[in-house]
Formats: C-alpha cells, structure tokens, sequence
C-alpha cells in the first residue's frame, strides 16, 4: 500500500503490465487447454492451440465465450482444477434461463479480495474504517466480493445484506460506516427513506458510496452525491458473475473511466465480428481471466458496450480504462426505427428539474410496431407544486433531444412505482 494506491501494480508501466499479460495469457489458455475437455474441444474447433500465442493481440484468435456457452456447460463443465480445490461458489440468478456457475479456489479469492481492496481505496476507504454491505449475500457474487475486499483492506464489515430498510439507515447511523456498498437503485431508495425518517446529513458519517451491479447513468450518479449530501463520493465497481463478480475495474478521483485490473484482466473492445475497434470507439468489452485458477473465462462476451482509454489518468495509475457503460446489446430496443438504451432514457429524465429517479420504461405493441411509454415520479415538492402536464411535456422533449424518439410521459403520484432493495427493474415487457 502507498499513500496514493492500493498496491504499487497500479502505477507499473505500461510495457511490464503487457508483458504480464502476455505471460498470464499463455498461462490460463494452457490451463484450460490441459484441464477442461470441453475447452480443449473448443480451441481445437477454431484451430485453436496455446501455442499459437506469440503476443497480445494473438487473443482474437481464441473463440468467443458466450452467456450460452456457459449455461450449456452448467454446473461445472469448465472449471479446471479438482472439486476437492475449491472452497466458495457463485452462481447468477437464472431468471433467463440456467444459472451461470462460479467456483473459487484459494487462489482465487485471495485475487479476488485484492482487485477489491484496490477499488475500495481508490474510492477512499481506509483501513480502520467501516463498510455497511447492502448487496445481497448469497449466491450473487456483489455482497461476498466487498465483503472479501474490505477484510483484505483492513476495513470493518457490517454484512447488513439488502432489504429491511429501515433498520439499514438506523444501522448506517448506529454503526457508523463510513461506506456504503449497494446497488445505485437502492442506494437512492435508502437516501429516499432516510429523508422520510426525519434523518439528516449529520446522522450519518457516510463519505462514499460503492455501486454497480446495473447500469446507471452520470445523472444517477449526481442525484446519489445530491441525496447523501455534501462530501460523498458515489463510486463504481464493475464485474460480472462470469468474470467471477465485481473486482474487474474501478473508477479512481478523476472519474475519466474505470480503470481495469490488468494483471488479473485482458479486457478487449470488439465490433461485431469480434475483432477490436479503436480507442475510443464504441464496441462491445470481451474479458478474460488471467489468473483464475477454478473457472477461467476466456474471452467472455459481456454484452456490455464501452470504449476504451490508453491514455495515462491523470489519477498516476497506468491500468488502461474503459468508459463507463455505454448500454448493453441485450437492452437495446428498436423504436420507430431508433436505436434506443434504457440509460439514455434515464439521463434524459434526470436532466429535468422536477423529475425524481424513480421511473419505468414500459414497452409494448402499437399494432406491428414496438413503442414506449415512460412513467416518471416527480419529486414531492414539484408534486405539491402541480403543473404534471408542463413535467411531462418538459420530459418527453428531453427524451426527443436526446434519443431522437417522441414518447409519452406519464407522471405518477410519488411512492406509485415499485421500489427495488437489488436491481432495479426499469423496463416493464408488456410486449409478451
């Protein structure tokens, strides 16, 4: 630990953390290529050896690994060392389908606890200090990985899990955490009842918040630092059960994109034909797991759309960056012909006085069309205020703005819309 990082690997130059990359790039194609039949089965299908990497740009030679591909496989169809190895599992919630398996090793969780800590002191946590988890503990991957990080830290766990509302605010003052780790969602929610509470800024000793697990916009973002008042961060963590769960980059104080942790991640930008676009054009992060010994993700599809940065931050650390998340392919929807994403809906309405965070996205049919309507709550005081038809109207031009997509806006009473203690769902399918 230094002053200014985690670890020193943050600041390593940019030559060292290739080479390394390249080293551990060979080393988990050989492992899963020796350990996993079906992986050997695959390489071999794409004309594929470990031999055959000479250097990092050698990884689009290795097939893609899709969400698919994993459930097909299900439960443990790749992972690469003996069962008698591994000593946690993981798994995603299945709603889609077959659930998406993980299995640590020692190893790996002990990567895993300090890809953590590095976010977590990035976003100002300091040994000593005191973290409230409010992911859910269980099979979901959110509430272990900060809860890994934070002992790596030196950081005290209050392991609250999510839900029970009332009881989290009145344990974030009790207890007095000086962090936060959440969903942006809920984040906002507790910020919302805390207010309903009678509970004040000063009731707390919160200075940063740790959110990810669902997609969340820049204006989300500034309602999170608004709600928990001046001198709180709200910082991203981002990861992917797949990927083994939050670790995989951080944002730092200069929020110019989340830095990725290079010695345990290749992170790639690809187009369509998974072959990789240039800095700072759009395409979709593939990621691969360098050092994961139980289950190794070689050059997974995340779906998640991003751009990627060289340059050196003006944070020091030399990690590469990608952009925070742009929207994922399976979020996009086609409207009157647009191309529209779930978080451009929500900074268009975040970018409107008046208008809370809680709203839904509501697709349906319009004879052989898709369309949208939007449902917004408005804050209390522009309720109370009125004027719903001069919000709606004022919302719906953003949206036009912003997306090049006329819509509806509905404005409901506030407390109307549901309420989420995990992710958020935004997007109401009525088109089923």
């Amino acid at each position: 630990m230094t002053d200014r990082y985690w670890s020193s690997m943050e600041a390593l130059g940019l030559d060292e953390l290739h080479a390394l990359q390249l080293k551990r790039l060979r080393w988990v194609t050989k492992h899963a290529y020796d350990n996993n039949e079906a992986y050997r089965a695959r390489f071999k299908a794409a004309g594929f050896h470990p031999d055959d990497i000479k250097g990092l740009p050698d990884v689009v030679r290795i097939p893609v690994l899709s969400k698919e591909d994993l459930r097909d496989t299900y439960p443990y169809g790749l992972t690469c060392t003996p069962p008698d190895t591994w000593i946690e599992l993981h798994s995603s919630s299945g709603t889609t389908g077959k659930p998406v398996t993980n299995v640590y090793t020692e190893g790996d969780l002990r990567n895993w606890a300090e890809v953590m800590a590095r976010g977590m002191y990035a976003g100002g946590l300091r040994p000593g200090e005191k973290i409230q988890i409010a992911y859910g503990f269980g099979l979901f991957t959110g509430g272990f990985g900060f809860y890994h990080g934070a002992r790596r830290l030196g950081a005290m766990t209050i392991p609250t899990s999510s839900g029970n509302t009332k009881r989290q605010i009145r344990l974030l003052a009790d207890f007095g955490a000086h962090a936060i780790g959440a969903t942006p969602s809920y984040g906002l929610h507790l910020a919302e009842v805390a207010e309903e509470m009678g509970m004040e800024r000063d009731d707390f000793q919160l200075k940063v918040g740790f959110f990810g697990a669902e997609a969340w916009s820049d204006e989300m973002r500034a309602k999170l630092e608004e709600r928990w008042g001046p001198g709180f961060r709200a910082a991203e963590a981002f990861g992917l059960t797949e990927v083994g769960g939050p670790g995989t980059s951080f944002d730092c104080e200069a929020r110019t994109g989340l830095h990725v942790n290079m010695d345990h991640f290749l992170v790639e930008c690809v187009d369509d034909e998974m072959q990789p676009v240039g800095e700072g054009e759009e395409g979709e992060l593939v990621i691969t797991t360098l050092t994961h010994e139980g289950f190794p993700a070689i050059r997974f599809r995340t779906k998640d759309l991003a751009m990627m940065d060289g340059e050196r931050c003006a944070c020091g650390r030399t990690f590469v960056r990608h952009s925070r998340i742009l929207g994922r392919r399976d979020d996009m929807m086609k409207v009157k012909g647009v191309i529209v994403f779930p978080r451009q809906i929500e900074e268009a309405i975040m970018g409107v006085e008046g208008s809370s965070e809680n709203y839904q996205i509501v697709k349906f049919n319009a004879g052989p069309f898709l369309d949208l309507r939007v449902q917004v709550e408005p804050t209390p005081a522009a309720w109370r205020a009125g004027a719903q038809e001069r919000l709606s109207a004022a919302i719906s031009a953003e949206i036009l703005s912003l997306v090049g997509l006329r819509v509806d806006v509905e404005i409901m009473e506030p407390g109307s819309l549901p309420r989420s203690e995990g992710k958020a769902q935004r997007v109401i399918d009525q088109t089923k």
